[in-house]
């Protein structure tokens, strides 16, 4: 579609889970729902129009092993446009991204900065590894450097115990959780287990990672707090295999990482029903696939979520809670448009028709 060209989108407009129109129109990049004056090349387009999915916990830039180049970086992204996410969470990279804002074709990310982990308890080359007396200045520094957001590394296995166990003592996080409330981000963690969330939700915690490790205790607390969760499900999936294979060496993290994956649909579905938000993210650039939000969805509503309360998690709410607009007068044209209506079935996520970034077709 040239810069002159109008785009129209015809059939049912998801502008929110109560909200449907018949119709937008694309003009200058921008949705507007006001027929243009305009004499010139218009495009028509047909089908469920829901905006541009979001991708919550994402990891472009990086590998299993650490950072990748950009050439590897684009290939994510793209991969990620494909599926339909058109705007990303990157909840910790390695890499510097911040190139990707200069390309109109690639998905808008969200920056968390580099994940702040403890000496020794974290993948390699994925974090700053620090100890907890310099926990608040790196948080400063990551809150500067991201998109108002950072990114702790909340528990992971603690080889002398054996076991999943909490990185950082109540008072550090107290420290660096107001540090980067007062720098103006917010705090996510990721934490398998229940031992580091008390600490964390006591300290101010805005969201976390993952959650496996919620319980009916703790549940209503977060509730209460408005503390929101991206449970990444398509990454708890893999639980059973990392298990297997720390079986020999650590028995009793391996059983324990059975636990958390046997009931973790259960503990999502708790969550959502107390009222703690809670929104869609893959974990894609790590060992996992980039591309699987459609995935996501399907498993958030075997969790128990409705399907629209999936499609929310992912597009309308999420975009509210990242504080950027969906199918609004005058928002940029970031959209995904469907052969049938996916509140009747998610899994039509999973084949998007035409995508439409920043007012352009790309797909």
């Amino acid at each position: 579609m040239s810069d002159a060209a109008v785009l129209h989108v015809k059939g049912r407009v998801l502008v929110g889970p109560e909200e449907v129109r018949d119709e937008l129109w694309v003009v200058g990049g921008r949705v507007t729902f006001e027929r243009p004056a305009h004499s010139g090349e218009v495009q028509r387009v047909d089908g469920w129009v829901l905006p541009g999915l979001v991708d919550a916990h994402c990891h472009v830039g990086l590998d299993e092993h650490g950072a990748v180049d950009e050439a590897t970086s684009e290939k994510q992204a793209l991969t990620d446009r494909a599926a339909g996410t058109l705007l990303i969470r990157d909840a910790g990279s390695a890499a510097d991204t911040r190139w990707v804002d200069d390309r109109e074709d690639l998905p808008k990310i969200i920056r968390a900065g580099r994940h702040i982990a403890r000496t020794r308890r974290y993948i390699r080359n994925y974090a700053h590894e620090i100890e907890p007396g310099d926990l608040a200045a790196y948080v400063r520094q990551e809150a500067r450097r991201g998109d108002g957001w950072v990114k702790l590394v909340g528990d992971w296995i603690d080889r002398e115990r054996g076991d999943l166990a909490a990185c950082w003592p109540g008072d550090a996080l107290r420290e660096a959780i107001a540090a980067a409330h007062e720098e103006g981000a917010r705090v996510t963690a990721h934490c398998f287990a229940s031992e580091s969330l008390p600490d964390l939700l006591a300290a101010g915690i805005d969201c976390v990672e993952h959650a496996t490790g919620l319980t009916e205790e703790l549940i209503p607390q977060f509730a209460a707090r408005g503390v929101a969760i991206v449970p990444t499900l398509v990454n708890i999936a893999t639980f059973p295999g990392l298990a297997d294979g720390g079986e020999a060496k650590f028995p009793a993290w391996s059983a324990h990482m059975r636990r958390l994956h046997e009931r973790r649909y259960a503990t999502v579905g708790a969550a959502h029903d107390a009222g703690i938000p809670v929104f869609v993210g893959t974990d894609a650039g790590g060992s996992l696939a980039h591309g699987l939000v459609a995935e996501e969805v399907a498993e958030l509503v075997k969790a128990g979520l409705t399907p629209t309360e999936a499609l929310s998690a992912a597009s309308w709410g999420a975009r509210a809670w990242l504080g950027r607009e969906g199918l609004t007068e005058g928002a940029p044209a970031d959209l995904v448009v469907y052969d049938q209506d996916p509140r009747a079935d998610v899994r039509v996520l999973a084949d998007p028709g035409t995508i439409v970034l920043r007012g352009r077709i790309v797909r």
